[in-house]
């Protein structure tokens, strides 16, 4: 059973995703380029944020890569780096893109619910989505595009790109000494990557709670309406 699930990573998808792959071809170059690839550019959801960090602490702690203390500099900065590239793409190119004239994917109210989503909710967002695959592609984008405030989206960019850098490869480099993880590395990066989507689960629960409970809280004869 173990050997099946250790085999899921790559039967997800094929070989150049595979984090150990990337990392014995490209070395820290490579992880700080991918890093910021999946933080900033739209064509970055599909690469392996979280299983990447976790790997290249894991061979941090082995001597196959550069000691600690740089990846939890360099990795935090290309993270950083990465959701500014995609505030300003947002922010540059959104607005004009759907200010075109309404059709069936480009509407302007889409930029109005947008940009009201940010202004209630964008640093919470930002925050979370760092820690949720596919999420930590997109939301900065949105964030540009739905125009939230600058200074708030650099801060919680910022803790954010933090949090996910230094945490996802910490606990990669001292789990990676424990000879049952490194006996199942792969199971372990399956597990890492199913806890990213815990955060995202419980904001969506709460969501459809809100919005179940929103009519309740009306007065009867707007319920009735």
């Amino acid at each position: 059973m173990l050997s099946v699930l250790a085999e899921l990573p790559l039967a997800l998808g094929p070989r150049w995703l595979d984090p150990d792959f990337l990392i014995k071809t490209f070395g820290l170059a490579g992880i700080l380029a991918i890093v910021f690839v999946e933080s900033g550019l739209l064509v970055g959801f599909f690469l392996p944020g979280d299983a990447l960090l976790f790997t290249a602490g894991l061979l941090s702690s082995t001597g196959k890569l550069p000691a600690l203390e740089i990846l939890l500099v360099t990795i935090p900065i290309a993270a950083i780096a990465g959701d500014q590239v995609g505030y300003m793409i947002g922010r540059k190119s959104g607005p004009a893109v759907f200010n075109k004239p309404d059709g069936r994917l480009f509407r302007r109210a889409h930029v109005d619910k947008t940009r009201e989503y940010f202004e209630h909710y964008g640093p919470r967002t930002v925050l979370i989505a760092r820690f949720v695959p596919i999420m930590r592609t997109f939301v900065p984008v949105m964030a540009g595009v739905g125009q939230m405030r600058y200074r708030t989206f650099v801060t919680y960019n910022v803790l954010g790109g933090i949090g996910w850098g230094i945490g996802v490869t910490t606990l990669g480099y001292y789990l990676g000494r424990v000879d049952f993880v490194r006996a199942n590395i792969e199971l372990i990066i399956v597990g890492v990557v199913l806890l990213s989507w815990i955060p995202i689960v419980i904001e969506l629960t709460r969501a459809r709670r809100r919005v179940r409970a929103a009519p309740a809280q009306l007065p009867a004869d707007q319920r009735a309406s």
